[in-house]
Formats: structure tokens, C-alpha cells, sequence
């Protein structure tokens, strides 16, 4: 009888400890959180995609989780497609990508969701990423928001544009383009450039002497508008045209407050960060995500409120 309680001890304790064993790995992997991969074509020299960074390097601190922000130096879709092949290769626990390109990401893309990686994309291809698994997109309709600034410089007085386009073949500012000129009734060109701020700078002064009809000029972000204001600037044209640019940043948010540039389309970027990496910590954690995609813009500032803007610009979150 003694031998057999001692044995019944003894297993119990082995039970107990196998449990806390296995317990405590629960615990710590709890604390680790989950490790999330953000890929972007932003180049680090653009504004804009700073604050995105920050959006999700803030939510990811708030969640404990693990970011990795991961971006070619310059616009690259054989670079960027290469990226987003070594993160799914990596196997985070979840994957946001700025779905640019269809062709070079959507297969990537779809391997993932087949692994099992919950994919959400931002900022571009929110009409064409659901077809490749991802969970859903966070964005604005590029069309839309370009056909808007149309509408807006028609109300303005404009009656021939220009859309200065410096990432020819990015789908997200093509759709720009595209919706510009359909605002315009096709009573508008496309420039492309380089985002080489010299270039931008000579392209828009040669194609205004050959066409002086053009009276509003459209950017597709600050890598463009500042070099289109800087040409105004130089030529003392600035009061001739009405200058609107997609995307905020500092210099952009000065000339708006300052009447130099009419408007500025803003899609709120630091939550296209903020938001897909508070979203996947639910979906791994609970299983919860929004029910369709979530608009983030278009949204115009002009010089009546840009100044509300400015304090969370300096901040990062504008």
C-alpha cells in the first residue's frame, strides 16, 4: 500500500510538472506577441511613407508585437517582388504589402494566404488585392480621389489639367491619373516623369512652354509637388494656376497655409500603418477583422485648415 501511494506521488508530480512546463512555454510565447512584416514601395526619401512607418511601429508597441518594415531604395517591382517572396518565406504571423503591381505581387501575394499568413493590403490595389487572399484593404480609391481633384479645379475655374505622374506603372497612381482625367472629360494629359526632383522640375517648365493652354496641375505626392512649386516659384507663375497634389508633408502643409498650392488630397497614411497591424494582432489573437475594406480618403486640405494639421504633421501622424 505505501508503494503504491509513493507511485501515485510521484506521477502526480510528474503531471504537475509536465503541465507547468508546458504552461510556462504558453506563457512566454504569449509574451513574445506575434511577428508582423509590413513590405512598401515607399522610397525612404518620400515623406509620406515615414509616417506610415510610424503608424505601425506605434501599433505594434501598443500590441506587443514584432514589426519589420521592409522597402526597396528606389521604385523597383523585381526588388519589391523579392522582398515580399523572403517575407513569406519567413512565415510571420501576418503580412501588409502596398499592392502596386499586379503582376509582379499577386502570386507572391496568393502563396502567402495558401500558407496560411493572413495578408491586408494598404494604400494601393484595393480593387484588385482581394483576388490574390488578402484579408482586406486599407486605402482610398485612387480613382475616385484623382477624378475629385478634377472636379474640384473645374469648380475653380479650370478647364485644362495636368497630372505630373513620377512613378509611371505604379498601379495606385496610374488609377491617379486615370480618374483625372476622366473629371476632366479627357480635357487633360498625363506627364510622366522620374521622382528625380531636378527632372520633375525641368519636365513640368518644358511641357507648360509647349502647352500654355494648361491652367491646373495635378501631383501624384510630395516627391513631385515640391519640385512643381519650386518651378512656380522660379517663373513667378504661381498665382496662373491652381496647383493641387495628392499626400501631405511638411513642406507640402506650408505651402498650403501659405496660398502657394490650392489643395492637398489626404488618405491619412499614418493609419494605412496604424490600422493593419492592429488588425491582424485580433485576427491571430480572436479571429476578428472588419467586414470589408476600410477607406481612409480621400480627404481635402486646403489653406482654411491646414494649420490643424501642421502640429500633427511635426508630430508625425499628418
Amino acid at each position: 500500500m505505501a508503494r503504491l501511494s509513493q507511485w501515485l506521488l510521484a506521477s502526480t508530480s510528474a503531471v504537475a510538472l509536465v503541465a507547468g512546463t508546458a504552461q510556462a512555454q504558453d506563457t512566454a510565447q504569449a509574451q513574445e506577441g506575434n511577428r508582423f512584416v509590413m513590405v512598401t514601395h515607399g522610397v525612404p526619401s518620400d515623406p509620406f511613407w515615414s509616417v506610415v512607418k510610424n503608424g505601425a511601429e506605434e501599433a505594434a508597441e501598443v500590441v506587443g508585437a514584432e514589426l519589420e518594415y521592409r522597402a526597396p531604395s528606389s521604385f523597383d517591382m523585381a526588388k519589391m517582388q523579392q522582398l515580399v517572396d523572403a517575407a513569406v518565406a519567413s512565415n510571420p504571423d501576418g503580412l501588409i504589402v502596398s499592392f502596386t503591381d499586379e503582376d509582379a505581387l499577386g502570386g507572391v501575394v496568393q502563396r502567402a494566404a495558401d500558407n496560411g499568413i493572413p495578408v491586408i493590403s494598404i494604400n494601393s490595389g484595393g480593387d484588385v488585392a482581394h483576388n490574390y487572399g488578402t484579408r482586406l484593404h486599407i486605402g482610398q480609391s485612387e480613382y475616385e480621389a484623382g477624378k475629385q481633384a478634377a472636379e474640384r479645379m473645374q469648380e475653380m475655374g479650370v478647364e485644362k489639367g495636368l497630372c505630373v505622374n513620377h512613378e509611371q506603372g505604379n498601379q495606385g497612381l496610374d488609377q491617379r491619373c486615370d480618374g483625372f482625367l476622366e473629371g476632366f472629360d479627357g480635357n487633360a494629359e498625363q506627364l510622366a516623369t522620374t521622382y528625380d526632383p531636378t527632372s520633375i522640375r525641368n519636365a513640368i517648365v518644358a511641357y507648360l512652354n509647349e502647352n500654355s493652354d494648361v491652367r491646373g496641375i495635378l501631383t501624384l505626392g510630395a516627391l513631385a509637388a515640391e519640385p512643381m512649386l519650386q518651378a512656380m516659384r522660379e517663373q513667378g507663375a504661381t498665382d496662373m494656376f491652381t496647383l493641387g497634389t495628392f499626400d501631405l508633408s511638411p513642406g507640402i502643409l506650408e505651402s498650403l497655409e501659405q496660398g502657394g498650392l490650392d489643395f492637398a488630397i489626404d488618405q491619412q497614411q499614418y493609419l494605412q500603418g496604424y490600422l493593419p497591424v492592429m488588425f491582424l494582432d485580433q485576427y491571430v489573437k480572436n479571429g476578428l477583422l472588419p467586414a470589408g475594406n476600410v477607406a481612409t480618403g480621400p480627404g481635402f486640405v486646403t489653406q482654411e485648415n491646414a494649420a490643424q494639421v501642421i502640429e500633427l504633421s511635426e508630430q508625425g501622424i499628418r
